[in-house]
């Protein structure tokens, strides 16, 4: 059942001093255009009548808190995100969402596999465009490791012990080595395999795209090979 819509009122909620009727549009529209989407897929993702996301981006509509729950929520997204101080944006058209997520040693959503373990760090935010993991390497040929990866954006993989030999469809392997670091397209397919004498080999891997289902991208391809 659709909550009720209501024009603003001294008790809705508003983001900025210029008009919070135009303010929510605004970030409404940029959080929208930063996921690749129309307002009728919003529509369809958040279960809101098209005509009322329309008078919001348009500043004609503002939302009572319940509307603006099940629309974050549709969208995957943080609340704040809808909203920015009223002090200068760091980048011009894009609200600031005052994210963060601390990374405690040991901890994290692992995914293990016969040849590698993927610890997934910051797993409390949803819809992140940057994925950090910890990956443990055993597999030492492409013929253990499988099929090369492929997802979309780029990465970017840092050696923090032992040797990683990096495979790609386009380039020759290339050897790194500890503290060596390499970034890649992600599109591309690759593979991390064990290079050194350890029975593994260790790095930290930074996945970022556009798209906001990245982690779950990334998930479903370790999930593959995962073993209980």
């Amino acid at each position: 059942m659709d909550f009720p819509e209501i024009a603003l009122t001294d008790t809705a909620i508003s983001a900025s001093t210029e008009g919070p009727h135009s303010q929510l549009g605004q970030c409404l529209k940029a959080a929208r255009q930063a996921r690749g989407l129309t307002l009728k897929q919003v529509a369809e993702k958040t279960g809101m009548a098209l005509s009322t996301l329309s008078k919001v981006e348009n500043g004609l509509m503002s939302l009572t808190y319940d509307k603006l729950l099940q629309l974050t929520s549709g969208l995957q997204m943080d609340i704040a995100e809808l909203f920015s101080p009223t002090t200068p944006r760091p980048e011009a058209g894009r609200p600031v969402t005052a994210r963060r997520s601390v990374s405690r040693a040991g901890q994290g959503q692992i995914v293990n596999t016969r040849f590698y373990t993927y610890t997934y760090q910051c797993t409390d935010l949803i819809g992140k465009r940057m994925v950090p993991m910890i990956a443990e390497v055993r597999a030492r040929t492409l013929e253990e490791f499988g099929p090369l990866l492929r997802h979309s954006g780029e990465e970017y993989f840092l050696v923090t012990r032992g040797t990683i030999a990096v495979h790609t469809e386009f380039y020759a392997p290339e050897i790194l080595h500890e503290g060596d670091g390499m970034y890649l397209d992600s599109t591309m397919g690759h593979a991390y395999l064990n290079a050194g004498e350890a029975e593994s080999a260790q790095g930290v891997c930074l996945c970022t795209s556009e798209q906001a289902d990245l982690f779950e991208q990334l998930h479903r391809i370790a999930r593959k090979d995962a073993v209980e």
